[in-house]
């Protein structure tokens, strides 16, 4: 089981680009073959609150190698004494630099606009044991803050 935590760091990234439609066409591979060994995580610093109770976060990923298992970005939405995961999105482990957007209906209390933060995992489900029940492995993981709007 690999377990790789790429953890936020100050000054943060740049932000993704805006997310591809569904079943989107890769960004652009690394410039740099070095930079494409290492499977990565980001959070976008923005994430959108819908009139509905929608949550929407995103940001960016590399995965190499899914040949064991499936491979899912998942996020949590901390504000305040709230929490509550929003969505999972399957990983395209092919060393390309990809957007992920999960999005999920909280109902009350909703989040409110401001000041929140995410915890994203890239997560690798991978057979076990003598049953083959799958376990979690973690590729790479992200604390960050957002401003919801």
């Amino acid at each position: 089981m690999r377990v790789r935590l790429a953890l936020a760091a100050t000054p943060r990234p740049a932000p993704a680009p805006p997310p591809l439609p569904r079943g989107g066409v890769p960004l652009r591979p690394a410039a740099d073959p070095a930079a494409r060994q290492a499977d990565f995580l980001t959070v976008d610093s923005a994430g959108l609150l819908g009139a509905d109770g929608s949550v929407t976060l995103s940001g960016t990923y590399r995965c190499l190698d899914d040949s064991a298992g499936p491979v899912f970005v998942s996020s949590t939405l901390r504000q305040q004494d709230r929490s509550a995961g929003i969505g999972g999105t399957r990983a395209v482990c092919d060393g390309l630099l990809r957007t992920w957007t999960n999005t999920s209906v909280v109902k009350e209390p909703a989040y409110q606009p401001g000041e929140a933060r995410v915890e994203a995992t890239l997560m690798q489900l991978t057979p076990e044991g003598d049953l083959g029940l799958p376990t979690p492995g973690f590729l790479a993981a992200q604390d960050a803050r957002v401003t919801l709007n």
